[in-house]
């Protein structure tokens, strides 16, 4: 979940939870989804025009200067779900069973890679002659079997479990040793800090599996290279750099800085709102 994450994990989470999140669900279970979903919108529409730069820098490896043009609700409904499930039969350490129970959310979420793959081709100028709209990209893929709706899958794997595990496991510890809040507007700044950092901190981290992520998901058809394949591949094209596998890092980390502090707080709001 962070990261590149993460507009296309984050519109991928925010849009399937119209269907994961019916009325009747919004009981002390249901509500995280609800609010998982609006903490996803709030943070997209805020958020966007930023990573439509940031998606040109990860696949080409642009600078700044040339990079011209321009899945949040699962995951917390998840977590909350599978720790109330873990802690009811499990008589492990808490620690552990709520690790679990998040690298259990982020797996997940994986289920929802098409349409971050999908979302990943849109904002690819090179394809735009292919498609203009979700459902053409849909249409496109089925040509080339299941298998291909799910390319990439593997450096979703590796970025959403263990960021997830880190996630909210270091979210209470961060807030602990910020200034104690005694209003709802220090409640608010707290996790918009506690969220941005973490946010960017993971996605500053997860960085290069997501670049990877990326270059997989931009191929339409053809072989279905390993993980390790293309990293290398990157690595040789990037002058054998590893700094060059983090560019577009620094915008990243504001993005992610400023998106998961959006969500953090959005969801903590609402959260204690219903």
């Amino acid at each position: 979940c962070l990261g590149l994450e993460q507009h296309g994990r984050e519109a991928a989470l925010g849009s399937a939870m119209a269907l994961a999140a019916p009325e009747e669900a919004l009981g002390s279970s249901g509500k995280h989804y609800v609010c998982g979903l609006c903490a996803a919108f709030t943070n997209i529409a805020v958020t966007f025009p930023i990573q439509k730069v940031l998606f040109r820098q990860q696949l080409y490896g642009l600078r700044a200067r040339e990079a011209k043009t321009t899945t949040l609700a699962l995951m917390f409904g998840l977590y909350e779900d599978f720790s109330a499930l873990l802690l009811s039969h499990a008589r492990a350490p808490e620690l552990l069973t709520r690790s679990v129970a998040a690298a259990l959310a982020g797996t997940t979420e994986a289920v929802l890679t098409p349409f971050e793959r999908v979302q990943t081709l849109l904002q690819d100028y090179k394809h735009h002659d292919k498609f203009t709209n979700t459902y053409q990209a849909f249409r496109v893929l089925r040509a080339y079997g299941v298998r291909e709706y799910y390319r990439g899958l593997v450096p979703i794997l590796l970025r959403n479990g263990p960021s997830n595990v880190l996630f909210f496991g270091l979210r209470g510890p961060i807030k602990q040793c910020l200034p104690e809040a005694t209003s709802h507007s220090s409640h608010l700044v707290n996790d918009f800090i506690c969220g941005g950092l973490l946010g960017a901190l993971l996605g500053f981290l997860f960085f290069p599996v997501n670049v990877v992520k990326t270059r997989m998901q931009a191929q339409i058809g053809g072989e279905f290279q390993s993980f390790s394949k293309v990293l290398v591949k990157i690595w040789l094209e990037r002058d054998r750099k590893v700094i060059h596998l983090f560019r577009g890092a620094h915008l990243n980390y504001h993005r992610s800085l400023l998106s998961w502090g959006i969500i953090n707080a959005t969801y903590e709001f609402l959260l204690k709102l219903l």
